[in-house]
């Protein structure tokens, strides 16, 4: 493992030098997104939300607890005890957002965010706020339920992003020495003790760390936290990843969120190690929660209580849980499984993920967010509740900064390179400087209106002979002629094979102004769920490209969206609305209404004989999920019935 660069490169995995990772990374300096969908949603989280969100942290004494712990205000800690995470995501979304954008208001909001968090660090290298004075004692008494490894994860990743992005080491270095202590404080060694976050996180952390840093020790550690659970150190609770060695595992179990972010940091350690036996498992697991605990956004979690993922094909509609934290998470995992193994499938539950499960978590404005991601609401207050609307913060702030962090990254998602191979993951209008792991250079420029057109233009602008791999979604279906993909070359139609959910491998050699282009037709689909999905037998969902569709009260004043009924057939249209939501693809159509018969009012139970009530029709518009509850709070429906 090498030790740090003199000048370090903006990865947000570094696979570049991981023996067992098939893809290598690409900086996010060197791509500039350009237009189209992505390139104004990064803008506004560089200039409206990460502002908003320093504010956040500042008004809700986050801040001022790194000062309370450097002694410079006589207060009492404010908040939550795992405060200190929310600070560090927020660093490291600055500093991704500032790789390829100079942003000097941002940079010295940056800046100042580090001086505290460095400022409030103890001699012997301990760094979180909520275990400062007072509460020195209690360190490491209950690494279940307390977060400190969790936090001290978010420590580390927001160092290696601010030291990647700047070159200066001062967060580094504290992580460092946070680092070595934890290494020295736990493992099996004499004179360590036993111990695993109750709360993954910091798996992935180590691993990142030693990639930056050249130091084996970090991984070993990562190892040692993978190995440990299962051995009833958390209590052998299925909540808490420990009832069993993941390796043993069938399914992931428990908190959404820390399941998600364990197998992504145990996919860290395979990368390093490489190890059988930790592949088998990964597989496995991956393989069962996306045929059977995934929600059509790509989000997990289907239980309020505890944020937990629920039995097999338990995936309720209304109550749905799906926190945004957990679609942020799946995203996690997919890219690391994708940098092992370069397979589409996992690129294709990215963006799933990405569009659906993450987007719809911030508000198209850019300052509030959804904490729980319902897949359908009657538009009313709980007894006791609230309507479903996005929030400016919460107590519990996980999501937000974790949105803004993953936005951040988005550009250094879309490609990896590998010998003389580029992989094009993800589609959005940009324009990349790459480099070859040969030290060629090349430069490329690509365009679309991605998600809203299937229409992809590569253009390359550097001569030579390499390799393309572009990715065909798995969205599209190449037995059904309106939905089957084409690649020309040059005008020049691509006579291979061009399958869904593959990448299509282009070998020649180019000439600067060499042009791919790849068509891939957006027709309405219509989408049916298993059978054991219970709540949604009967009923159909609208996808356009890789977007999921929904309808809103607000388009349907006249109607409970429970009692719209879309027939299995008949026209839908689509068309892009200028003026609507920042501008959306609306899918509009014919469908019908059931009006329900007055003998139902006395009671909700009748004879099966009873008449349903009469029939209308009316006119159907759906919007794309992500951009729900952007005009005003209501009703929401995404699987609709179908007869």
């Amino acid at each position: 493992m090498a030790r740090m660069p003199n000048l370090p490169k903006p990865y947000i995995v570094d696979t570049e030098h991981s023996p067992h990772a098939e893809l290598k990374p690409v900086p996010l300096a060197a791509v500039t997104l350009t237009n189209g969908f992505w390139a104004p949603r990064l803008a506004i989280n560089r200039e409206i939300t990460l502002p908003a969100q320093y504010q956040q942290l500042e008004s809700t004494g986050r801040l001022d607890n790194f000062r309370r712990a450097a002694g410079k205000l006589d207060i009492d800690f404010q908040g939550r005890y795992y405060n200190d995470s929310d600070v560090y995501k927020w660093v490291e979304a600055a500093a991704w957002s500032l790789a390829a954008t100079e942003d000097p208001a941002l940079k010295d909001m940056l800046e100042g965010v580090v001086h505290l968090i460095a400022e409030a660090q103890e001699p012997d290298g301990y760094l979180n706020t909520y275990f400062s004075f007072d509460r020195a004692p209690e360190r490491w008494s209950n690494l279940r339920d307390m977060h400190e490894l969790y936090c001290a994860g978010h420590l580390f990743h927001a160092a290696v992003a601010h030291y990647r992005t700047t070159g200066n080491t001062r967060l580094l270095d504290a992580a460092r020495r946070f680092a070595d202590l934890i290494c020295d404080t736990f493992g099996s060694g004499q004179a360590q003790r036993p111990g695993v976050a109750g709360h993954p996180e910091i798996e992935m952390a180590l691993v990142e760390l030693a990639r930056t840093t050249g130091d084996v020790r970090y991984l070993a550690q990562a190892v040692y936290f993978v190995d440990a659970r299962g051995h009833g150190l958390l209590g052998n609770s299925a909540y808490h990843q420990d009832h069993q060695p993941l390796r043993e595992t069938g399914c992931l179990t428990g908190h959404a969120v820390r399941a998600a972010y364990l197998v992504a940091g145990a996919a860290d350690v395979l990368a390093e190690t490489g190890e059988p036996a930790l592949g088998e498992a990964l597989t496995r697991l991956w393989q069962h929660m996306h045929s059977r605990q995934m929600y059509v956004t790509g989000g997990l979690g289907s239980r309020h209580r505890g944020e937990a993922i629920g039995a097999d094909h338990e995936l309720p509609n209304a109550l749905a849980y799906a926190e945004t934290c957990a679609g942020i998470a799946n995203v996690m995992w997919a890219w690391r499984m994708l940098q092992l193994h370069g397979d589409a499938g996992y690129a294709d539950l990215m963006e799933r993920a990405l569009y659906n499960a993450v987007l719809p978590g911030i508000s198209l404005a850019g300052t509030t967010y959804f904490y729980v991601n319902p897949l359908a609401t009657d538009g009313q207050a709980e007894p006791g509740g609230q309507i479903y609307q996005r929030q400016p913060w919460f107590g519990t702030a996980c999501c937000p900064t974790n949105i803004s962090r993953t936005l951040a990254a988005f550009p250094g998602m879309l490609y990896s390179v590998t010998g003389r191979t580029v992989w094009v993951h993800h589609y959005a209008a940009n324009e990349a400087q790459l480099t070859l792991p040969d030290g060629r250079q090349l430069h490329i420029v690509q365009r679309t209106r991605y998600p809203w057109d299937g229409l992809v233009t590569i253009e390359i602008l550097t001569e030579g002979t390499f390799t393309l791999k572009v990715r065909i979604p798995g969205w599209c279906d190449a037995q059904e002629e309106r939905f089957r993909p084409t690649i020309n070359i040059n005008s020049a139609p691509y006579t291979g094979e061009v399958q869904p959910s593959h990448y299509v491998t282009i070998e020649r050699n180019w000439s600067v102004g060499d042009a791919l282009c790849i068509r891939m037709p957006m027709a309405v689909r219509r989408i049916a769920a298993h059978p054991h999905i219970l709540e949604n037998t009967g009923r159909t969902a609208l996808f356009r490209g890789p977007l999921l569709y929904c309808l809103e009260g607000l388009d349907h004043p006249q109607h409970d969206l429970r009692d719209i009924i879309l027939p299995p057939s008949g026209a839908l249209t689509s068309t892009f609305h200028t003026d609507l939501l920042g501008g959306v693809q609306v899918i509009e159509g014919t469908a019908s209404a059931v009006t329900i018969d007055a003998a139902w009012t006395a009671s909700p139970y009748r004879a099966v004989e009873l008449p349903r009530g009469a029939m209308s029709a009316l006119e159907l518009t759906a919007i794309p999920y992500f951009a729900w509850a952007n005009r005003e709070p209501g009703a929401l429906q995404i699987w609709l019935r179908r007869s």
